[in-house]
């Protein structure tokens, strides 16, 4: 089966999840909701297929289902940690088995998701494993955000945030000069449900605009740019 792209091919800040599944069944409804995520998704069905496309470079994540057709998934894996690729591998298995998780995860993979599996539980996962493999700074438009050590700096001065400031700003920054929703926002950084709604999202925005410096200036010089109806977008240039 060749494969198949959906989404924007790889730019800055897209990234690229490599979705080895040959049932159709899982596959694509798996790489639309990828899409709507923001990932670009390359759809492959076959073993050999899929350690080539992960061996070949511009893949940040690899998700990758046990039962693959002429090599199976636990094969692949094997091949691409003797490759020395350290490529995240998300494994998806329809085994539950505790020995087949642990065979799984001896073989290289960073995660194992059985079948059927929640797709709420499985994009967390996704975003957990790239996020481990993303930089540790993010950079634009003079501000600089240190993940590890949680410091943010405006033009070279540290400013002080609250967690969810901080967080808020992350996911904007993660994805500097593309608009993020109102929903994609609330999901990662108020995942409780009691915690989420518009109100709280307008209010912090508010509050990291005036931190950020942006009420000082004209309304084309914010950094967090309002997209009416749809979300907010942090401006890169």
């Amino acid at each position: 089966m060749p494969p198949v792209i959906f989404g924007a091919l790889y730019a800055g800040g897209v990234s690229v999840v490599l979705l080895a599944e040959d049932d159709p069944a899982i596959a694509v409804p798996l790489s639309r909701a990828l899409q709507r995520e923001g990932y670009s998704v390359e759809v492959i069905g076959d073993g050999p297929a899929a350690l080539r496309a992960a061996s070949s470079g511009g893949v940040d994540l690899l998700v990758l289902d046990l039962g693959l057709p002429e090599m199976d998934g636990l094969e692949v894996c094997r091949r691409l940690r003797a490759q020395g690729r350290g490529l995240p591998v998300l494994m998806l298995t329809a085994r539950t088995d505790e020995v087949d998780f642990v065979v799984g995860l001896d073989a290289g993979a960073d995660d194992y998701v059985a079948k059927p599996f929640r797709l709420a539980e499985l994009m967390a996962r996704i975003r957990a494993l790239l996020r481990r493999g993303s930089p540790e700074t993010l950079e634009a438009s003079g501000v600089r955000l240190e993940l590890t050590a949680r410091r943010v700096l405006v033009d070279d001065h540290e400013i002080q945030l609250a967690n969810k400031e901080f967080e808020l700003l992350r996911v904007l920054m993660q994805h500097a000069g593309q608009v993020v929703t109102r929903e994609e926002i609330l999901e990662e950084v108020w995942p409780e449900p009691s915690r989420k709604g518009s109100k709280t999202l307008d209010m912090h925005i508010s509050w990291l605009r005036r931190k950020l410096g942006d009420s000082n200036g004209r309304f084309d010089d914010q950094r967090i740019a309002t997209v009416r109806g749809v979300g907010f977008r942090f401006n890169a240039d």
